[in-house]
């Protein structure tokens, strides 16, 4: 089984209209309302087809759930699964597990059954059965290929950057087991690329929090937010850029403060200024920071002199 997205089309969206295809009638009498009033003879034909499919698709499928030959179900199951019809296929697996458990069979009928909650977009259910799989197989043939598609499943649950990001820490650290696990396998280029993924989903997820403190005019917690993204991500190629936010931060920090912080906060300036030009000694962004710092040292000397000025007319 490939490793990739499946394909939802065909037989997926088949199994979906065959087993609500009620809910589509009002979507249909809205496309055929032009044509009724020439006719009512395709409305009756368009019933009667429904009501055709309706009752075959029930009788065959009753025919099989009722059925008592086991052998009977599992070919059915196997050729509804072929057929992407995956929600009735893993019904009849389910029913079939007292059966085959213990047999030689069993190992092939679980196997799929992990595969219809995946491909029904059941990602948690999915990534359960994968588990199962794994301890109830240990030496399966298949048991590479199930434990890439575990860690996949938590890759698919991954939501919006704004949203919760538990899911792509956690497929970060299990696709980085399947590598330590797996040295050899040709998955490894796929799990590394999942990875530097979900960093850069994290990564992002710090940074848009970061700038958002900056943009309410949180200017401290922006700076140490920046300071931490860069921490966090030391390998990350916007590093420098970083680094100026965090300068920027620290700067529109210490102009807001109270006269008798705007020392030591301006000191602070510098300080990461400092930092920057040991860090990122070619980055063109350096010229930038170097002005904060500048400007940084002309307040503290005016803030200096006016201090001195108040001290001599005392």
């Amino acid at each position: 089984m490939t490793s990739k997205p499946p394909d939802f089309s065909g037989g997926f969206l088949f199994n979906k209209l065959e087993t609500s295809i009620l809910s589509f009638f009002p979507y249909f009498f809205l496309l055929l309302q032009p044509y009724m009033k020439y006719s009512t003879a395709f409305l009756l034909f368009f019933l009667s087809l429904s009501t055709w499919i309706l009752t075959g698709c029930n009788t065959k499928y009753n025919k099989v759930m009722k059925s008592k030959d086991v052998e009977y179900k599992l070919r059915m199951a196997d050729q509804y699964y072929d057929q992407k019809r995956y929600r009735i296929a893993q019904t009849l697996y389910e029913e079939l597990y007292p059966v085959y458990k213990g047999t030689d069979k069993f190992e092939e009928l679980y196997y799929k059954d992990a595969y219809c909650f995946y491909y029904m977009k059941n990602y948690r259910d999915a990534e359960n059965f994968f588990k199962g799989f794994l301890e109830v197989f240990p030496n399966s043939t298949k048991g590479e290929e199930v434990d890439f598609m575990r860690a996949y499943c938590f890759y698919k649950q991954i939501p919006k950057i704004d949203l919760d990001q538990t899911n792509a820490i956690k497929t970060m650290g299990m696709m980085q087991t399947f590598i330590n696990t797996h040295p050899g396998s040709t998955r490894n280029a796929e799990a590394t690329a999942i990875i530097d993924e979900c960093r850069m989903r994290l990564e992002e997820k710090e940074l848009r929090g970061a700038d958002q403190y900056f943009k309410v005019g949180q200017f401290r917690a922006a700076a140490i937010s920046y300071t931490n993204l860069l921490n966090n991500f030391p390998e990350s190629n916007q590093g420098d850029k970083y680094m100026l936010k965090a300068v920027l931060a620290y700067f529109k920090f210490a102009g807001m403060s109270v006269p008798e912080k705007q020392i030591e906060r301006y000191e602070q300036v510098i300080k990461t200024v400092e930092e920057f030009e040991d860090r990122y000694p070619e980055s063109n962004l350096l010229k930038e920071a170097r002005i904060y710092a500048n400007n940084s040292s002309e307040n503290i000397k005016k803030i200096k002199d006016e201090q001195a000025k108040t001290t001599t007319q005392l």
